[in-house]
């Protein structure tokens, strides 16, 4: 197929439908798929995926929202940046909304802080060259998705020897995250369907070691609700043989050892982190990537002075467990009713690639979400919720 229609069409997704049917009736218990990435959460209810499946088919929302895993301790040191005096703080939009312990960098900007929103690092790094008084941070976050991109804008900052620009480091990796769900032992899967974005860096190489130490099936796919639904239909034929491995759905874009430049760069300017802390999965091993010691004139953790603080979640936000799997969105007693896009308390309602957010403007109209939410109770919280803003979740 060519065109991105193709991938939407209904009488294929039927096929599919039918196809993924008849394999469940080969199945021996009702089985759990986690879709690690928010962007797949998105399509699968944006197109009803979840609506056709069978009911022995459960559909498990993972860690895969870079915004929604960030801790607050974080949010707060990033927020500490921005309020220096000579600073200009740029940040990608998902991250503007996202509550610290006390504000968001939304609400610091409305209070006098320099905070710009911009779409790539590259931006930033021009915000620099127009501003050579004042010192330009970019809050660099993400998978091994965005990574590159901040690495190129460093080497090109070092090119250049632009002294007033560095980063806030915040790129996490996805490997260790999955190892420590598939060690969970609250959380039984039975397959997962792969990270499309991220694998198209990577490649499908690294998650050899869960259908090898973990006996688990993976297939790595792409975003259109053909490619998920294809994904879960190799998912269950692997099931019903009885193997494991590692499939690709999305070889139109991800190659098995991925992206050789990109990893190039990654390696050049950045170096793993001892641990990392992730809201709902705690501290990590080996989960997060720092700047290179070569590269220290522009690391922002080394020219300011931050918090450096853990801070806890709010009691009534599940954005933890959320991120783990083993609760769903309407499951949260604040979910839809003290906290919406508007209202948010936790980052997965902030996001746009969040599995509240995805929850609340797509599966909150099917028929068991406005059951739960319409019997749920009103509750109150005592913290003031953040502002809304004219950001848009599409």
């Amino acid at each position: 197929m060519k065109y991105v229609d193709e991938f939407r069409e209904r009488e294929k997704a039927e096929v599919l439908r039918r196809e993924i049917a008849k394999l469940c009736d080969g199945l021996e218990k009702p089985i759990k798929i986690m879709e690690v990435c928010g962007g797949h959460t998105h399509s699968i209810f944006k197109y009803g995926i979840e609506e056709i499946l069978p009911d022995r088919i459960e559909l498990i929302h993972g860690p895969g929202c870079p915004v929604c895993v960030m801790p607050k301790g974080r949010l707060d040191d990033a927020i500490a940046i921005s309020q220096n005096d000579n600073v200009i703080f740029a940040t990608f939009g998902d991250a503007m909304r996202v509550p610290g312990s006390k504000t968001s960098l939304l609400q610091a900007r409305a209070q006098g802080a320099d905070i710009r929103m911009v779409y790539s690092p590259l931006d930033s790094l021009q915000i620099a060259k127009n501003n050579p008084n004042k010192q330009v941070v970019f809050f660099a976050l993400g998978f091994e998705t965005t990574a590159p991109s901040t690495a190129f804008t460093i080497l090109q900052a070092a090119a250049e020897e632009i002294p007033n620009f560095s980063m806030f480091c915040n790129h996490v990796l996805v490997i260790p995250a999955l190892k420590a769900l598939l060690d969970n032992p609250d959380l039984q899967l039975d397959g997962f369907v792969g990270p499309g974005h991220v694998s198209m860096v990577i490649g499908t190489e690294p998650y050899e070691f869960i259908s090898q130490q973990y006996n688990k099936p993976i297939v790595v796919s792409g975003f259109e609700p053909i490619d998920i639904l294809q994904s879960i239909w190799m998912l269950l034929q692997q099931l019903v043989e009885n193997r494991c491995e590692v499939e690709n759905q999305y070889n139109r874009i991800v190659q098995k050892s991925g992206n050789k430049v990109a990893l190039e760069a990654i390696n050049k300017v950045f170096a793993v982190r001892e641990s990392f802390e992730w809201r709902g999965l705690g501290d990590i091993p080996d989960s997060g990537l720092k700047i290179q010691p070569e590269y220290a004139q522009f690391d922002a953790e080394i020219k300011f002075t931050i918090p450096n603080l853990k801070v806890p979640d709010h009691k009534a936000c599940k954005c933890g467990e959320i991120l783990k799997g083993v609760l769903k969105p309407w499951e949260c007693k604040v979910f839809g009713t003290a906290c919406t896009p508007q209202t948010p308390i936790g980052t997965c309602m902030v996001s746009s690639e969040g599995a509240c957010a995805a929850y609340y403007k797509y599966g909150r109209l099917s028929t068991m979400a406005k059951k739960i939410i319409a019997e749920k109770p009103k509750v109150t919280i005592t913290q003031e919720p953040l502002p809304a803003c004219g950001f848009s979740l599409d």
